[in-house]
């Protein structure tokens, strides 16, 4: 195979399989080349795809290293992201009353979904986490594609127990969305004890939502490393978590005047 052919081959191979540590020996056997060439492909790639903000290629040496493509987004790219989606989310016709816009559009579009989850990947990226964590349903795909992008697992909890599941562990929870006692579960088989975990969602008000999701993981031991949401309401001003991720921001929405105020996370 010649070597644009190879490179192209090779990308497409770490590119589609995102954290996922190759041997080197596994690309030499596949294309019969040497190290020498292979590292000469590897650093020509890495250099196409920093220049493009999309991520980098991780070498390690010695036993247990090889090579991964490490998924990113640039500055530029997440502003533009951001700059779209506020364009789109402060529609006056989204304005569903009670404080609600409707975003499901938007959370089950796979352009922006996909670049929402570059960016919450590319800040969870070095954290050693076991497992991505959302609460059904609009998180779920946002979930998915950090999940895909880190290469470890997704979790789902639910609002009700399925049968299916098996053993489950529930527990009661305010939420600030619904101002309201609300229930979620765990299927005691989707997780380890010991583990760690981030936490990814579609949307915040007082962070109810995901402080219940960290008290169901406690339960099992496990840590949570990092919380990530596409959007924060800025009121109430104190959350029930401090440490948390959010690509925009809910300034305000005015039912009677028909306005939406988004604005973005400039603290990238």
């Amino acid at each position: 195979m010649k070597k644009n052919k190879r490179i192209g081959a090779i990308v497409d191979e770490l590119v589609n399989n995102p954290n996922r540590l190759y041997d080197s020996k596994h690309f030499c056997d596949k294309y019969d080349i040497a190290k020498s060439s292979l590292s000469e492909d590897i650093k020509m790639i890495n250099e196409i795809l920093e220049e493009r903000g999309s991520g980098h290629i991780e070498s390690t040496p010695g036993v247990g290293g090889g090579i991964r493509y490490i998924p990113g987004i640039s500055k530029e790219s997440v502003v533009q992201l951001q700059e779209e989606l506020i364009e789109k989310l402060e529609d006056p016709s989204r304005i569903l009353g009670g404080g609600f816009i409707y975003t499901s559009d938007i959370m089950f579009d796979g352009y922006y979904v996909r670049n929402m989850a570059r960016f919450i990947a590319q800040k969870f990226n070095k954290l050693g986490a076991d497992y991505v964590v959302t609460v059904e349903t609009k998180g779920i795909p946002l979930a998915a594609q950090v999940a895909s992008l880190l290469d470890i697992p997704m979790v789902v909890i639910r609002r009700e127990a399925k049968y299916s599941e098996g053993s489950t562990v529930s527990i009661n929870y305010f939420s600030g969305s619904y101002d309201r006692i609300q229930k979620m579960s765990i299927a005691k088989r989707a997780v380890e004890p010991g583990t760690k975990a981030v936490i990814v969602d579609d949307f915040m008000r007082g962070g109810g939502s995901i402080k219940g999701i960290e008290e169901i993981l406690a339960e099992f031991n496990i840590e949570t490393i990092g919380s990530a949401v596409a959007m924060a309401s800025r009121e109430p001003a104190k959350k029930k978590i401090s440490d948390y991720i959010s690509i925009l921001y809910l300034d305000s929405i005015d039912e009677e005047g028909k306005t939406i105020k988004i604005s973005p996370n400039e603290d990238l």
